[in-house]
C-alpha cells in the first residue's frame, strides 16, 4: 500500500508546549505565562510550559528524534513574544532569532522541510493588555510580525501557516475563557475574535502574495481543526440538518470566507441572527465583513491545512429558552457512539472519519491541495513505551487517508503526527501524552524515549506506506 511518490510524513510542536525557556535570553512574557503563572487549578495541577520539554536548549536531541524517525517535513510554531518581547518590532530579539535559524538551517542541512506556523496560541502578553484578540488593533500588529517572519526567515522556509486552529482557539479563549486570557464571554467573543483572526490571516497572506511570493516562491495557510460529524439518527430529517450546522459552525465558519467568497456560511448567518433577535439584541452577535473586507480576505490561501482526530454524533437540540453560547446556536448537542473505543482523553477511534473529512473538503472547496498537519492519539498507559491500541488507530487512519488519496482522488500531499514529543497539553497540563517520544518530565535532563509507535511510524516513512496492506473500500 504505497502512498504517491514525494508524499510528506512529518510530526508537529508548538512552541509553548515543548520550548521552556520562558524568560530566557530576552523572551517577553505570553498569555500563556501569566495564565499558567496565576494558579487557580484552571490547569491540571498548576502545571506550566516554563521548562516544558526544554527544546529550547535541547533543539539536538529533537533533531535526533526527528532523523530517528526518517520525517520529510517537521512542523513547529515561532514563539511571538520570544522574537517580538512586547509584540512590535520596535525591538526585536536577536537570541530569539538565532534560536530559529538554527532549527531551519539544522532541518535543512538534514533534508527535512519546515512547515513554520506564525501563532500557536501564545499570544504576548503585551498585546493580550490592549484586549488581545477582541481588538481590531491585532490584525495590523499579527500582519507586521508575520512581515518580520516572511523576511527574517523566508529565505529558507517555503510552507508556512499563518494562524493555528483558529477555530477552536477563538472558542475555547475568548468565548468560554478556558484558554487565557481566562475571561468568559459567551456567546459573543468567539464571534469577535474570529473575524479578527479572519482578517488578520488574510491581510498577512496578501502580504506575502505582494512582497515576498515572487522571490521566495512559499505558500501560505492557516490551519484549521475539523471534527467530522454525523447525525445521531440518519432517518431524522432535525439530526441531518443539525449535522450540517455543525460542519458549517465548525469547519466552514473559517474555510468559506478565505477558500470560496470571502463571508461566512448564510446558515451561520441566519442562526446568530435569529438567536441574537430572539434574545433582544439590536442587531446579530456575528460581525459582518465589508465588500472590501470580503474581496480581501477571498482565496487568501495556497493550500488547505487540517487537523482531524475524531468524530461525534449530532442531535438536533432546539435553544427554547434562547440561551446565549456557540452551541445554543448551533441548536446541537454533540457525543460519541457508545460503541467508538475512546482513549483516555478526548479522542474516540473514528479512522474513517478523516476520509469523510478529506472527501468534504475536496468536493466543497474545488479539489484544494491538502496538508495534514495534526493527527493524533494519546498513550494510554504513562508507565510503558508500549502502545498498541494507538499504534492501531494510526494503522488505521493510514488506511482511510490511503482510500481517500486513491479512491477518492483527494489531493493530500503531507501528513503530520501530533505530536513529536510529549508536551504540555494546554490545560492537561502533561497529563496527556500525544509524543512519539516518551519525555520524562521529572528528570531535569527531560530525554527522550521512542514508544512503539515511533518505531512503526519510522517503518510507514521509510516503506512510504502501510507494508502487505492493501486497499478496500468499506
Amino acid at each position: 500500500m504505497a502512498f504517491p511518490e514525494g508524499f510528506g510524513w512529518g510530526a508537529s510542536t508548538a512552541a509553548y508546549q515543548v520550548e521552556g525557556g520562558w524568560d530566557a535570553d530576552g523572551k517577553g512574557p505570553s498569555v500563556w505565562d501569566t495564565f499558567t503563572h496565576q494558579g487557580g487549578e484552571r490547569v491540571f495541577k498548576n502545571q506550566t510550559g516554563d521548562v516544558a520539554c526544554g527544546s529550547y536548549t535541547l533543539w539536538e536531541e529533537d533533531l535526533k528524534c526527528i532523523k530517528q524517525l526518517g520525517l520529510t517535513h517537521y512542523r513547529f510554531s515561532l514563539s511571538w513574544s520570544r522574537l517580538l518581547p512586547d509584540g512590535t518590532t520596535g525591538f526585536i530579539n536577536q537570541k530569539g532569532i538565532d534560536y530559529y535559524n538554527k532549527i531551519i538551517d539544522d532541518l535543512l542541512t538534514n533534508g527535512v522541510t519546515p512547515i513554520v506556523t506564525l501563532y500557536h496560541y501564545d499570544l504576548p502578553q503585551a498585546l493580550e493588555d490592549k484586549r488581545g484578540w477582541l481588538s481590531e488593533a491585532i490584525i495590523e500588529s499579527f500582519d507586521k510580525y508575520a512581515w518580520f517572519c516572511f523576511s527574517t526567515f523566508g529565505d529558507r522556509v517555503k510552507h508556512w501557516i499563518t494562524i493555528n486552529e483558529p477555530n477552536v482557539f477563538a472558542l475555547l479563549a475568548y468565548d468560554f475563557g478556558i484558554y487565557p486570557p481566562g475571561v468568559p464571554h459567551f456567546g459573543t467573543g468567539g464571534y469577535q475574535a474570529a473575524h479578527n483572526l479572519i482578517k488578520a490571516h488574510a491581510r498577512s497572506w496578501h502580504s506575502y502574495d505582494s512582497l515576498f511570493r515572487k522571490e521566495q516562491k512559499g505558500v501560505v495557510s492557516l490551519a484549521i481543526f475539523a471534527t467530522w460529524v454525523e447525525p445521531a439518527d440518519p432517518n431524522s430529517v432535525s439530526d441531518r440538518e443539525a449535522a450540517k450546522r455543525a460542519i458549517a459552525f465548525c469547519l466552514d465558519f473559517f474555510a468559506k470566507p478565505i477558500f470560496t467568497d470571502g463571508d461566512y456560511p448564510e446558515v451561520v448567518k441566519s442562526q446568530i441572527a435569529f438567536m441574537s433577535k430572539k434574545q433582544g439584541y439590536p442587531s446579530s452577535r456575528l460581525p459582518e465583513f465589508t465588500e472590501e473586507e470580503k474581496r480581501m480576505i477571498k482565496g487568501t490561501a495556497d493550500f488547505f491545512a487540517v487537523h482531524y482526530y475524531t468524530t461525534r454524533l449530532v442531535k438536533y437540540q432546539e435553544n427554547k429558552k434562547g440561551e446565549l453560547g456557540f452551541f445554543q446556536d448551533v441548536e446541537i448537542q454533540v457525543f460519541p457512539d457508545p460503541s467508538w473505543i475512546k482513549s483516555l482523553d478526548w479522542i474516540y477511534v473514528v479512522p474513517w472519519g478523516i476520509r469523510k473529512v478529506l472527501k468534504y473538503i475536496k468536493d466543497m472547496y474545488n479539489n484544494p491541495v491538502i496538508y495534514i498537519t495534526e493527527n493524533g492519539f494519546p498513550q494510554g498507559d504513562p508507565a510503558s513505551l508500549d502502545d498498541p491500541q494507538r499504534w492501531e488507530y494510526f494503522r488505521q487512519t493510514f488506511q482511510e487517508l490511503f482510500k481517500a488519496i486513491q479512491l477518492d482522488k483527494v489531493n493530500c500531499k503531507i501528513y503530520c503526527v501530533w505530536s513529536l514529543l510529549d508536551n504540555f497539553e494546554w490545560i492537561q497540563g502533561y497529563s496527556s501524552r500525544f509524543g512519539l517520544f516518551h519525555v520524562d518530565f521529572e528528570d531535569p535532563a527531560r530525554p527522550r524515549v521512542p514508544y512503539t509507535s515511533a518505531k512503526e511510524y519510522a517503518k510507514i516513512i521509510q516503506n512510504n506506506g502501510l507494508e502487505g496492506a492493501s486497499i478496500k473500500d468499506g
